[in-house]
This record gives structure tokens, C-alpha cells and sequence, in this order.
């Protein structure tokens, strides 16, 4: 278990240090050229690795189109989560990134056909109630800001159910290669505030995000070999308070109750989600 636990700390401190970078990338560089150069750090990093594996680690893929699918939908996520890094507080982006599962129970059933439980349905609405406590609709930024971020984290979803698919005929480096290859282009040409040439430290943020981006889906993965999944997902819950107190040191970002009680909420939605599998059976809705 201390194997786990520290390949998760690694996650943990992967996922924050990419939200750090976004956030001081923010109105220097725009989002669509930092994941251009996220995706070139991400082939820079895979390249040679994939050069020394063997071939049952990394083969070409056949599923082009579902792997064009899934970018799409990961590549939007993306763009939302960094752009909205740079209108909400960072402990709103992530805890509204944590609804992720339950939009993938639902997509999942929709598409997949895969059995929706009473449990399950208890987790989403304990996740929705957890987003409308945090958002608080009303006019303004950030009203806005959450709008985009939860557009991004319905895009994760998507692109979670095209991966269980995608893993059922490639490797998880052939995935992930064919992420940073797909979505290289894609944000070379979207980008359209114009070519801004990065200087000094900026550079090493740009660097820091597209290795992180890679190393905090490895540290996961890593920590999934030493413990069960239950135990790296109920992990990665630590995001948000650990997010929340980078946020009140570095950017002296407020913490409010509504966001506590929201937070709260996503966090017991995810709990049920995620012990209800270790269960017996539920009873199932058709």
C-alpha cells in the first residue's frame, strides 16, 4: 500500500502543478497554443520511450475513427478546463471536474447500454445538487466560468466512455500517443489570438504542464498496479482540499461555505459511486 500511496502523491502533485501553471500562463499565452505546446512536450516525452518498448506495449492503431472521436471531446475538455482555470477560483474548476463520473454513469447508459443502479442514481443527483450549491446561477463571470468547466468535465466524460472502448483493442501508450498526435494540430490551428513566442520562465511552465499532463495518468496507473481502484480514486479525492489550500497561499482565493457544502457533496456522491462497486448487487433499473 505505501507503493500506491506514493505513486497517488505523485498523481496529486502532477495534477496541481499543471493547474499552476494554467493559472500563471493565464492572458500571457493563449489556451489554444498551450495545448499545441502541451501536446509537442507529450510527443518529445513518448517518442523515445516508444522507440525502446516492445511491440505488445505500443502497435499502430485501427480504430482511427474512435480515436478521432474521443480527441474531440478530450481536446474541448481541455480547452474548458484551462480556460476556466483563469476565471474561477481553483478549487471551483476542480471540484466541478470531479463530476466527471457521474456524466460518464449517465453517457455510459445512454450509449454503452451499461446497468444504472439505485446507488448510482443517488451519486448523480448528490453531484448535481453539489454543482448548483457551488455555482449558484446567476449573471457574471462566474456564472460564465462555471458554465465552460462543466461543458468541459460532460467533454471528459465522453472522452472516458470512448476509452474504455479504445482499451479493449490498444495499449494505454498507444492511447495517449495518439492523443498528443491528434491534438497537436488541432491546437495549431485553432489558435487565433495570434503567435505569442514564449520568453524566460514561461517556457518552463509550458514544459511543466505538458510533462505533468503525462505523468499524473502514469503516477494513476502505477498506483492501480499496487492497490485497487477504490483506493486510488478514493485518493484522488485529496485533489480538492490540496487544490483549495494552493489556491489561499498563492492566489489568496477565498474560501467560501457554499464551496465547502458543494464539495462535500461531489465528494459523498463519488464515495457512493465508488463503494457501491465493491457491494453485492444492486438493484438495477432498466
Amino acid at each position: 500500500m505505501i507503493h500506491a500511496t506514493l505513486w497517488m502523491i505523485g498523481a496529486l502533485t502532477s495534477f496541481c502543478l499543471m493547474a499552476i501553471g494554467a493559472r500563471e500562463l493565464n492572458s500571457q499565452i493563449g489556451v489554444f497554443q498551450i495545448l499545441f505546446f502541451r501536446s509537442i512536450v507529450g510527443l518529445l516525452v513518448l517518442s523515445p520511450i516508444i522507440l525502446l518498448l516492445k511491440k505488445e506495449h505500443f502497435s499502430f492503431p485501427t480504430r482511427i475513427k474512435l480515436h478521432l472521436v474521443r480527441n474531440l471531446f478530450h481536446f474541448a475538455g481541455q480547452y474548458g478546463w484551462f480556460l476556466g482555470i483563469g476565471l474561477l477560483p481553483l478549487a471551483t474548476v476542480f471540484a466541478i471536474e470531479f463530476t466527471v463520473p457521474f456524466w460518464t454513469i449517465i453517457i455510459s447508459y445512454l450509449f454503452l447500454k451499461e446497468p444504472i443502479t439505485v446507488k448510482k442514481v443517488i451519486a448523480v443527483l448528490l453531484g448535481i445538487l453539489g454543482i448548483i450549491v457551488i455555482v449558484q446561477p446567476r449573471l457574471g463571470v462566474a456564472s460564465y466560468g462555471s458554465l465552460i468547466v462543466l461543458g468541459a468535465a460532460i467533454c471528459y466524460a465522453c472522452a472516458h466512455v470512448s476509452t474504455k472502448s479504445l482499451s479493449n483493442t490498444d495499449s494505454p501508450i498507444t492511447i495517449i500517443f495518439m492523443m498528443c498526435l491528434i491534438q497537436a494540430p488541432l491546437g495549431l490551428l485553432l489558435f487565433t489570438q495570434g503567435w505569442t513566442t514564449p520568453v524566460g520562465i514561461q517556457w518552463l511552465w509550458l514544459i511543466i504542464i505538458g510533462v505533468t499532463a503525462l505523468s499524473a495518468h502514469y503516477c494513476m496507473t502505477k498506483a492501480m498496479q499496487y492497490a485497487e481502484v477504490t483506493f486510488v480514486v478514493t485518493m484522488d479525492l485529496f485533489r480538492l482540499p490540496l487544490i483549495s489550500i494552493v489556491g489561499v497561499l498563492l492566489y489568496s482565493e477565498r474560501f467560501s461555505v457554499a464551496l465547502l457544502v458543494g464539495i462535500l457533496l461531489i465528494v459523498a456522491g463519488n464515495a457512493i459511486n465508488i463503494y457501491s462497486k465493491k457491494t453485492a448487487k444492486d438493484n438495477v433499473i432498466q
